[in-house]
């Protein structure tokens, strides 16, 4: 049954179920594989393993269960049509299955969602899917989706807190486990509902007991720690929306009971790392991923010491990165990693003042990369927006030395977010 049981016996996915879902879905999902990856192999002196989902044919992980959910409906209830709300890869997962089991599907997507995402979910429902663009976050669309759900009877297909849904997700534990030639130490996979998190870790609590469990969130939608620190389920007011495919304001119930039991740790990745190694995984490695399937790569560098030596499972649960944010990829990267600075620089309104700055101020490596001015006035200075890129964090404190040492230094911007959204 799908409710939570009355006497309160939570719920979790069962090693036959998981296995009856593998069967169902086997048409249409790849077994994918589990390679390991020299590059972070040599880096973290442990061996490695990605788990590829961002190689299903909808590009993630998102496929499993949304197919094994609709798969099992009857057929009375798909001939009425399914209906979801999604931020872009559960979307993909239910317009396929919609396409391939000729069933009407109605999908709500945030208005933010990168139209990559978009386009994709048209093109894999074909006729048989209609794209409705509600709100500004997953919540808005779900809300508005339940909606429409209860007004035209439809079935609602879950993104994450579905049994059968979860049970779907589950499948990855089954492969790995199969595909593995060795015991796993530690399992990093990434979280926004919890639905991948919760069937995964079911089976591995199941099967392979000794291995580690680690969930990892974006820093700026912790909905899956701030519940676990809380004891509760907690619904955040606001959430960074960055990694569109894992900002949500509350993660489902079935998945925090499971993953309350059966974490060993969760953590939060701050969106600027996990910008960084997606560009480290397609400059090193040719790996096209979107941030929600960078997350549990981006959590190895708090693990280092630990997982020394050890046989690492990260999931790569996706690849729909839109062409389009490879700007704000690398400048969040680089702002991250202490590279990228701006500030309100006062010049003297005279001639050389600029070439003064250039010359005093900056470093022989240093490279201006925003400046913004205008003379609109007769005072003695005027302030300028500038975006400095240095080559070493350590060339930060003399740059700024260099600027109040020559009467330039006006204001430092980064930490100041309500000037600073403007410039990002």
């Amino acid at each position: 049954m799908d409710t939570l049981l009355a006497d309160k016996k939570i719920y979790k996915p069962q090693v036959e179920a998981v296995k009856e879902a593998a069967e169902r879905i086997s048409k249409v999902v790849v077994k994918t594989p589990l390679m390991q990856s020299f590059t972070y192999t040599n880096k973290f002196s442990a061996n490695v393993m990605l788990k590829r989902e961002d190689l299903q044919q909808v590009r993630s992980y998102k496929i499993r269960g949304a197919f094994n959910k609709i798969s099992s409906l009857p057929q009375e209830q798909l001939n009425k049509g399914v209906i979801c709300a999604s931020a872009g890869n559960h979307a993909q997962g239910v317009a396929f299955a919609c396409n391939k089991l000729q069933a009407k599907g109605v999908i709500y997507m945030p208005i933010t969602t990168p139209r990559q995402k978009v386009e994709q979910t048209k093109m894999f429902g074909g006729e048989w899917v209609e794209v409705v663009l509600k709100g500004d976050t997953f919540d808005d669309s779900f809300k508005s989706s339940m909606k429409h759900a209860e007004k035209f009877g439809l079935v609602f297909i879950h993104p994450f807190d579905d049994e059968k849904v979860i049970e779907g997700q589950a499948t990855i534990g089954l492969e790995i486990l199969e595909q593995a030639n060795e015991p796993i130490d530690y399992v990093f996979a990434p979280l926004g509902g919890g639905g991948l998190l919760a069937g995964i870790s079911s089976m591995f609590k199941e099967l392979s007991p000794n291995t580690k469990i680690i969930g990892v969130e974006p820093e700026g939608a912790a909905s899956m720690t701030s519940s676990l620190k809380e004891g509760k389920l907690v619904e955040l007011k606001s959430i960074e929306r960055f990694v569109d495919g894992a900002a949500v304001q509350k993660v489902g119930s079935r998945n925090f009971e499971i993953c309350k039991e059966n974490l060993d740790k969760m953590i939060t990745v701050p969106e600027g790392k996990i910008c960084q190694t997606i560009l480290d995984l397609y400059n090193q490695d040719a790996i096209v991923v979107e941030p929600a399937g960078a997350m549990a790569i981006s959590a190895l560098d708090f693990f280092a010491e630990e997982i020394k030596g050890k046989n690492v499972v990260c999931i790569v649960s996706g690849s729909n990165n839109d062409i389009t944010r490879t700007a704000e990829i690398k400048e969040r990267a680089l702002l991250y990693a202490g590279l990228k600075h701006y500030f309100v620089i006062s010049f003297p309104q005279r001639a050389g003042a600029l070439k003064d700055f250039l010359e005093k101020v900056l470093g022989p490596k240093d490279d201006i990369t925003h400046f913004e001015y205008s003379k609109k006035h007769h005072r003695e200075n005027a302030p300028a927006v500038v975006g400095i890129e240095i080559n070493d964090p350590a060339d930060f404190e003399p740059l700024v030395d260099r600027m109040k040492a020559n009467n330039f230094y006006g204001e430092y911007l980064n930490d100041k977010p309500n000037l600073f959204q403007y410039l990002v």
